[in-house]
């Protein structure tokens, strides 16, 4: 803004000093005409137009310079501006494109993961709907309910603990009987799973329906207790208590929050409920008292292992004082050699000390070294 200012008054000077030039020659001109006979003024005239002429030029010459330094700082000053300009729109693209790509590689991954994802659901899909068509046959369900329930007890019991589809002396077969130790009674167990019911149940829930559906749920429960209580409790051949289980963990919390009186008639008729979490409880409780047995049962074989163990301590004790008595002994016989080798070295040193002498008399009194024990 400076520079174009500053060529606005330039333009404007100048034009002053054209019109000041134009009305001095035209008053020269008046005054020429005017007294055309007075020679010496018109030159005084002449002179003063040159030397103004003079100084207009020297002032013109120094507008020119003054131009050409503001064109020249007005030139330096764009260059430097175009080039900040410059460089900060290079910078920002830099920074754009860097951020661009970024995005990019996130955006790659985040669809790489939404792509995962997208196949987890599809296969999830697919697994749901087998699962679907799998409980939605009566038969496919019980089969499912029973394999759940084989799982638990081959991960939880020894494989001699336990026996599927075994037939009882009633000519009955359950799904699954635990053997327990003598005097319990095998425990029979029986997979059921009333998912029917429990989809009316819930499809009816906060309706006019709700009341009938939990009537037919409760009645489902309760033929399927009365059929296992008939069917697997023997007196002498299974143990008093039997058990119902349920595959779905669900359907176990619901019953036991809203169907008291299926709870109820489960213990009178001997028959407890039990889902995948407290059968596996329940199986590790069952492992607990077959150890016992055994351990029980093992007494005597354990009880012999001990009195072999005491005669065999015993028989170290008496080596271990044997061996004493031998190191004692050994003690002493060091001691009576030790002493020995000590009287041995002092009679050698005697020994050394004698001076023997040829001229000694014949009858030289010389006392006769002693052995020494």
């Amino acid at each position: 803004m400076d520079p174009i200012i500053s060529y606005s008054g330039l333009e404007i000077s100048l034009i002053e000093i054209i019109l000041g030039l134009v009305l001095l020659l035209l008053g020269a001109l008046i005054a020429y005409v005017l007294k055309p006979s007075n020679d010496k003024h018109l030159n005084s005239t002449i002179t003063d137009m040159a030397r103004q002429q003079a100084e207009l030029q020297g002032r013109l010459s120094q507008f020119a310079d003054d131009s050409q330094k503001r064109d020249d700082l007005f030139r330096n000053s764009l260059d430097e501006r175009l080039a900040k300009v410059s460089e900060r729109v290079g910078k920002s693209i830099t920074d754009t494109q860097e951020r661009s790509s970024e995005s990019l590689k996130h955006l790659h991954e985040r669809l790489a993961l939404i792509d995962r994802a997208q196949k987890n659901i599809e296969m999830l899909s697919t697994e749901v709907s087998g699962l679907q068509s799998i409980l939605s046959n009566k038969q496919s369900r019980g089969a499912f309910g029973e394999i759940q329930m084989q799982d638990i007890i081959k991960t939880l019991m020894p494989p001699n603990a336990y026996s599927f589809q075994h037939t009882l002396s009633n000519g009955k077969r359950v799904d699954a009987i635990i053997k327990m130790p003598e005097g319990y009674g095998d425990v029979a167990i029986d997979s059921k799973f009333p998912m029917e019911a429990w989809k009316r149940l819930t499809e009816a829930e906060n309706t006019p329906a709700e009341a009938s559906a939990m009537k037919e749920f409760s009645r489902d429960l309760l033929i399927h207790i009365k059929a296992i209580s008939e069917k697997y409790l023997i007196f002498g051949e299974t143990h008093e208590v039997a058990l119902m289980f349920l595959p779905s963990e669900a359907i176990y919390a619901e019953i036991h929050a809203r169907f008291e009186n299926v709870i109820k008639k489960g213990f009178m008729s001997k028959v407890v409920i039990v889902s995948p979490s407290t059968f596996m409880a329940t199986l590790h409780t069952m492992r607990a008292v077959m150890k016992d047995a055994a351990m029980r049962e093992q007494a005597h074989i354990i009880q012999r292992e001990v009195g072999i163990l005491a005669q065999d301590v015993t028989r170290l004790d008496d080596r271990v004082a044997k061996l004493q008595t031998h190191y004692n002994q050994g003690t002493e016989d060091l001691r009576q050699i030790r002493i020995s080798t000590d009287k041995i070295s002092s009679r050698a040193g005697k020994i050394e000390d004698l001076e023997l002498k040829d001229n000694l008399p014949e009858d030289n009194n010389v006392t006769p070294l002693r052995r020494v024990d």
